[in-house]
């Protein structure tokens, strides 16, 4: 296992104000090692990211809500982020790997504790780890009696040999952030064609995250601006923003997280737009409560 460094605990509040019941889209958590052993070949484990840490990120940040997905330090032993999401409480959702051995049994007791959707990993790291075509399409049709999403992470791959694997399933299907992009190429990059072309169909979605470390220009990471531009025009009511905390495989410098946050004002100025992304989406895709941000204290 390599090192890589560790988060920034010392989280700094963002230049502008958080709108009420603002979800972090992604974030990951470890449990107690004695507890909660991950596997023996995991590419990254840190400790240090436990639920509290997580949670007191998103107090300094303004952040009510959140998603915790499954590491794959984990494999499919959801144990820790069930754990998470009891203490993290109902604002919380998660997202699971999900695979032959996860039962039928297990996908009630995750879908009861607040579990909503489903990863696949394409990680080169994971190299031979990696879903087989079978075990996706497996996947989808056992969860979407359930009314999960679909999650994709396709870093470092082509996404046109992934993404057609899921023409024929009609379920919210999200790509991480924002898709594996070749910043060389400019917007003729013919990943990031595909990846709007699959926002024009009414049911994929893109998480904004990552913008810092897909950057080539390097901070405060303007270069990831025209990208996401592009895609909240493509697609605004599908279109989420996460931190990616603990920032897992993540060599560094890590970015604080309330520069992250600053990052999405600059991708989205329009105050109604933020609040559209931070909010009303996460709401719909994770079925949160709606908020009435009518009488909101923050702004």
């Amino acid at each position: 296992m390599h090192d890589y460094a560790l988060f920034d605990p010392d989280t700094r509040a963002p230049e502008y104000p958080v709108p009420r019941g603002a979800c972090d889209s992604q974030v990951h958590i470890f449990g107690d090692s004695q507890r909660f052993p991950t596997k023996p070949d995991a590419a990254y484990v840190v400790h240090q990211a436990t639920v509290q840490a997580m949670l007191d990120m998103h107090k300094k940040l303004g952040i009510d809500r959140g998603v915790i997905v499954q590491s794959t330090a984990y494999g499919a032993d959801h144990g820790a982020l069930l754990e998470a999401l009891r203490i993290a409480g109902p604002e919380y959702r998660g997202c699971g790997v999900v695979n032959d051995s996860v039962s039928d049994v297990e996908l009630a007791a995750m879908h009861e504790a607040g579990v909503r959707g489903a990863r696949f990993n394409f990680h080169p790291k994971l190299k031979n780890r990696m879903p087989s075509p079978e075990d996706v399409i497996r996947t989808a049709r056992r969860v979407l009696p359930l009314g999960w999403h679909l999650k994709l992470h396709m870093n470092g791959l082509d996404p046109r040999t992934v993404t057609p694997l899921l023409d024929g399933i009609e379920t919210p299907v999200v790509i991480d952030h924002m898709g594996p992009l070749q910043y060389e190429h400019g917007t003729d990059d013919p990943y990031f064609r595909h990846l709007l072309e699959l926002l024009e169909r009414g049911n994929w979605w893109i998480m904004l995250s990552n913008g810092d470390r897909r950057s080539v220009a390097g901070y405060p990471w303007d270069d990831a601006r025209t990208y996401a531009a592009e895609y909240i025009r493509h697609a605004p009511d599908r279109v989420l923003w996460a931190t990616d905390w603990p920032h897992p495989l993540h060599a560094g410098p890590i970015p604080n997280d309330g520069d992250l946050l600053d990052l999405l004002a600059r991708y989205a100025p329009d105050e109604r737009m933020r609040a559209r992304i931070l909010v009303d989406n996460p709401v719909e895709l994770f079925g949160f409560a709606t908020v009435n941000r009518g009488d909101d204290d923050r702004r």
